[in-house]
């Protein structure tokens, strides 16, 4: 079965800059990429990296980086520049190939604050 392996969360002051992990295992996958949502707010897009173009919410144009390793099933976010306004719960999301089924990891929390 599918199993997702998130790393790299905490916390960073404003400006700042961490690197999230998450490492995919048990099927072959299509589109590899980030979610988060803060508290009150609904889930939203980061990035995704989608047949190895990336994708990138308006927010984090700029900011953010994702990458991904192909030989290792994982996908990356280099988060640099961070504002409080980042804070949130972030989560990995992949889609399998072919069947297009998506899977969620754990979640990771990022806090920025002074």
């Amino acid at each position: 079965q599918v199993q997702l392996v998130e790393s790299g969360g905490g916390l960073v002051q404003p400006g700042g800059s961490l690197r999230l992990s998450c490492a995919a295992s048990g099927s072959i996958f299509s589109d590899m990429g980030w979610y988060r949502q803060a508290p009150g707010k609904e889930r939203e897009l980061v990035a995704v990296n989608k047949g190895g173009s990336p994708n990138y919410a308006d927010s984090v144009k700029g900011r953010f980086t994702i990458s991904r390793d192909h030989a290792k099933n994982t996908v990356y976010l280099q988060m640099n520049s961070l504002k409080p306004e980042d804070t949130a719960v972030y989560y990995c999301n992949v889609r399998t190939f072919p069947y297009g089924n998506d899977y969620w990891g754990q979640g990771t929390q990022v806090t920025v604050s002074s």
